[in-house]
């Protein structure tokens, strides 16, 4: 069994070798593209989630967070225990912004002081994080004309101060675009490599009549299969080794977490690239209608996923088709990896999704491909 394997296997790495252009894009599309699309878009979001932990829980500090609710930028979706479980939040993705309220907020502007407000900001996405910057100073700046009208409509005898808003931007301080969008270039290049790659082995296998030639072998169809996806997984994750390498030396982007944590869960989201360019190849004659729906495929994750563009931005129906796509669950594995350090006790929510997805379409491929070879 293994022996035929690996006869297969040895056969596809030669029709790689023996073909220059493939070869070429294989190893140097990686690199085209964190060249080419290294820095990113930057949009207005709207919504995002926020928690608040409200140590004073007094009439003012209820007046700010209804102020951050109305302001459209920011939707209070939890209040927190405390800074520890509000900086989990931040670090799981739940939250985008986190807002501190001191207990003496009322007290000290009572007293004629400003009020500190301490805000926790996710800089790894660098227009939510500019965003939510420009809607707090906008906050403040509202709050401390209130405060100036009620004190100059008790003639200077005391009330609120100005608000001073304290932002601590967390992951990616000087809120780089380079650092937000190398780690969604490398999820987006493996899918594409994987998918197309895949799409027209087969394909080409079968307009060149090789593919009946292997169907009369003693090779089983799961044995045909195996050798045929396995050159181009092997590929796969040397771009990945390329693309972290591009990141990290040309653009500065460091990994925070574990390398071969990401390198396992770059693994699992490859089955479903892997079966998708499988599927593509059983519905396909001829190499045009393969990258036909290829672009098809790949054109919904560019935009759905969160590559590019915020789904917190996305009206509902659309944010909800995202989650349809393996490669929103994958950016943000890949992200919170590289830019936030986190490990697998954070990344269940999306590795489970992200695993099931990729299973199922890899079995309705393969049952697809065999019913072909029968």
């Amino acid at each position: 069994m293994a022996s035929r394997v690996l006869a297969v296997l040895i056969k596809e790495f030669i029709q790689i070798r023996r073909d220059p252009r493939t070869l070429a894009m294989v190893l140097l599309l990686p690199a085209v593209q964190l060249l080419l699309f290294g820095y990113a878009i930057n949009t207005t979001v709207e919504h995002l989630p926020t928690i608040v932990l409200d140590q004073a829980d007094d009439r003012l500090s209820r007046e700010l967070i209804q102020a951050l609710n109305n302001s459209g930028i920011f939707d209070v979706v939890a209040t927190a225990r405390d800074a520890g479980a509000l900086r989990q939040a931040i670090d799981s993705g739940t939250a985008r912004v986190g807002v501190i309220i001191p207990p003496d907020f009322a007290r000290a502007q009572a007293a004629g002081r400003s009020a500190a407000v301490q805000v926790l900001i996710d800089g790894s996405d660098p227009s939510t994080a500019q965003s939510a910057l420009y809607a707090l100073v906008a906050v403040g700046q509202m709050r401390a004309i209130q405060a100036l009208s009620a004190r100059l409509a008790q003639l200077g005898l005391g009330g609120e101060m100005p608000l001073e808003v304290q932002p601590l931007v967390l992951y990616n301080p000087q809120m780089q675009s380079i650092d937000f969008m190398i780690p969604g270039l490398i999820g987006l290049v493996l899918q594409n490599i994987t998918l197309i790659l895949t799409a027209f082995a087969i394909v080409r296998e079968r307009e060149r009549g090789t593919l009946e030639q292997l169907i009369v072998t003693p090779l089983r169809s799961w044995e045909l299969m195996l050798g045929k996806l396995l050159p181009y997984a092997i590929l796969s994750f040397c771009n990945v080794l390329v693309a972290l390498a591009v990141g990290a030396w040309w653009f500065g982007v460091e990994i925070a977490g574990s390398v071969p944590l990401l390198l396992i869960l770059s693994g699992v989201f490859l089955i479903s690239s892997l079966g998708l360019g499988l599927l593509i190849s059983t519905v396909s004659q001829t190499q045009g209608q393969a990258i036909q729906l290829a672009m098809f495929v790949l054109l919904p994750a560019i935009l759905l996923s969160g590559f590019m563009f915020s789904r917190d931005a996305m009206p509902l129906p659309l944010h909800d088709l995202g989650y349809a796509i393996p490669l929103t669950y994958f950016l943000k594995i890949i992200r919170g990896i590289m830019l936030k350090g986190v490990g697998l006790d954070l990344l269940w929510w999306d590795l489970v999704p992200m695993a099931l997805l990729g299973a199922v379409v890899f079995v309705l491929a393969a049952l697809r491909f065999r019913k072909q070879l029968a």
